[in-house]
């Protein structure tokens, strides 16, 4: 199970309950979308936040409480989640939207079915096409732009050419919630990994991979970590040749431009 930067303690034992709550829910779609609209008005209303995590308050009345605010606005499974989040222990205020979001990307994530691999690779790509272009990044992260002027950005680029599922974490990026765009992506990338059992590899080179060598560095990974590996190729001229590979929080770097620069490195030393 991912667990969100900064997420411990009894927070991380309410993620753990919720999760296996959300296992199997059949709505998963809806329930994605309803936990990041929960999420935000969790955010923009700090009153109500502090009451949901006020450890003095009884879980029955805070469960009353979340049933008062949200229930005429999502379905059941939803409200029952929230009902047990406003129930649980938070080390921290904030971390009860953070993990509700997290959740959404979860449910988002499990409702595409057999396609949560196609959407991984998507998120990747818009990721890519965000890095890319100092404008669209620009104009994503434009405070002074609203929240509805900056999805229907995301929406027009991706409308008709990736999944529901994709365009609604992709929108889902722009809020704030994290650092930046990339930040977020990035999460949902490792979110949509988790959902399948697999970790994420970016692997750069120098041209494109063939299905080939795709399959047999894959397969490597997945005896080296124990786990299957989803790739994500960057074509990066830089590279010169060989290959470097980001897994976690290791790098494994066979490019010819770092032999070289170890060389020069000896030369000069």
């Amino acid at each position: 199970m991912t667990v969100p930067a900064g997420i411990r303690g009894a927070s991380a034992e309410a993620l753990a309950t919720l999760s296996s709550q959300l296992e199997g829910a059949a709505d998963a779609a809806t329930v994605g979308s309803e936990l990041f609209s929960v999420a935000a008005i969790l955010r923009s209303e700090p009153a109500l936040r502090r009451i949901a995590t006020d450890v003095s308050v009884a879980a029955e009345a805070k469960a009353g409480l979340a049933a008062q605010v949200f229930g005429s606005h999502v379905g059941a499974t939803t409200l029952d989640l929230v009902k047990t989040a406003f129930s649980q222990r938070w080390t921290a205020s904030r971390d009860l939207a953070d993990v509700l979001e997290h959740l959404g990307a979860v449910a988002t994530v499990t409702s595409t079915g057999d396609d949560a691999g196609r959407l991984a690779d998507e998120l990747f790509a818009f990721a890519g096409a965000v890095q890319g272009s100092a404008e669209l990044r620009e104009a994503l992260a434009d405070q002074s732009r609203s929240l509805a002027d900056r999805q229907g950005l995301v929406r027009r680029l991706l409308e008709g050419k990736a999944l529901p599922a994709t365009i609604l974490l992709a929108e889902q990026s722009v809020t704030g919630s994290h650092r930046t765009v990339d930040v977020a992506l990035s999460s949902y990338q490792k979110v949509a990994a988790d959902v399948q059992g697999k970790g994420v590899a970016v692997v750069r080179v120098a041209r494109p991979l063939a299905d080939a060598d795709a399959e047999r560095l894959a397969a490597a990974l997945t005896r080296q970590y124990g786990k299957q590996v989803h790739l994500n190729v960057v074509v990066d001229p830089q590279v010169i040749g060989g290959i470097k590979v980001e897994i976690g929080d290791e790098v494994i770097d066979g490019t010819v431009s770092t032999r070289l620069d170890d060389a020069g490195r000896r030369l000069a030393g």
